[in-house]
């Protein structure tokens, strides 16, 4: 198939496609007598693996990774758990970061009156301490 049909069946662009190729995340494709490139359907599964990895968080470095591994499937799953697990510390740090800020945001809105001079403004000053 060519890029345009990958592209749709994979729902993804064609410049997202050239992208992967450059980024080593898909193989280079076969090229046909007329210069166009020809893809089967192992791109398309392998699309698919990466746009699931992506909805997950994983990075396209990471992805990289899982996609190596997934080439060995003779070998332990180990590696596979481990990977998802790492994402799964990072995805909960970030987590954590994200209540820290709504629970400072959530402070400040209280703080704030919401009417009255600017200068007077407790967010105001909140974001002009020197001190984080």
């Amino acid at each position: 198939m060519k890029i345009g049909e990958l592209a749709r069946r994979a729902e993804v662009g064609i410049d997202t496609l050239r992208y992967y190729e450059r980024e080593g995340l898909l193989s280079p494709p076969r090229r046909l007598a007329s210069g166009y490139r020809s893809y089967g359907e192992d791109d398309v599964a392998r699309l698919h693996f990466i746009r699931r990895a992506k909805t997950l968080g994983f990075t396209l470095a990471e992805i990289r990774e899982l996609l190596a591994l997934s080439g060995r499937r003779e070998d332990d799953m180990a590696g596979m758990k481990a990977a998802a697990a790492d994402k799964l510390v990072d995805v909960e740090t970030r987590l954590a970061e994200l209540d820290r800020i709504r629970d400072g945001l959530k402070a400040l809105l209280a703080s704030c009156p919401g009417h009255g001079a600017l200068a007077q403004c407790p967010i105001l000053h909140a974001l002009d301490e020197d001190t984080p």
